[in-house]
């Protein structure tokens, strides 16, 4: 197997070599994954914890799948529940709202899910979104689209790292900013 190209970041205070993977002719991008990577996990919960400091909210929401992990610990070190929308539904979630978005790692259309049980736990609710990586804010719209339907208010956003234009993400809370690679 051939060895892939990597790209080294500094994040909450641990070194981590992020692959590059071709999403697209001439484009690439590292990818953040954090699925396993318990120390890693921790540490940024731990740095987002504290950038949260004095904000008032009241719910935490992530999308599925990547960033189940860190909306977790971040849940577990803020006190605070979390929310995650769902990718796929299932009979059991009930009368769930629904946002179309463009996934950059999948290269596909994808659709989120708010589980009529979530619903009742933000409606009027302060909700901080949480992802691993923010790159095109196609998750961020439809997120953003959902939470409005479900009658809570974004107070926040927060990452552990942005990517691609920097300028774009300043409003994000995060750990860092990784770049997109041109060929």
């Amino acid at each position: 197997m051939k060895k892939r190209e990597t790209y080294g970041i500094e994040i909450a205070g641990l070194h981590r070599e992020l692959e590059l993977f071709e999403v697209k002719p001439g484009l690439r991008i590292a990818i953040l994954n954090i699925l396993g990577d318990t120390p890693l996990v921790e540490a940024c919960a731990t740095a987002l914890a504290e950038k949260l400091i004095g904000l008032d909210f009241d719910v935490l929401v992530t999308a599925e799948a990547k960033s189940i992990p860190i909306a977790h610990a971040l849940s577990v070190a803020t006190g605070k529940p979390y929310v995650v929308l769902r990718k796929f539904y299932k009979l059991y979630m009930g009368d769930a709202l629904q946002s179309e978005t463009f996934s950059i790692t999948t290269g596909e259309q994808q659709t989120l899910f708010l589980d009529e049980k979530d619903r009742a736990l933000i409606k009027s609710k302060k909700v901080v979104i949480i992802d691993d990586v923010i790159s095109t804010g196609s998750t961020l719209q439809g997120m953003h689209f959902i939470l409005d339907k479900a009658g809570a208010s974004v107070v926040a956003e927060a990452a552990i790292l942005t990517e691609g234009e920097q300028a774009k993400w300043s409003n994000i809370i995060s750990l860092g900013h990784i770049p997109i690679f041109v060929d």
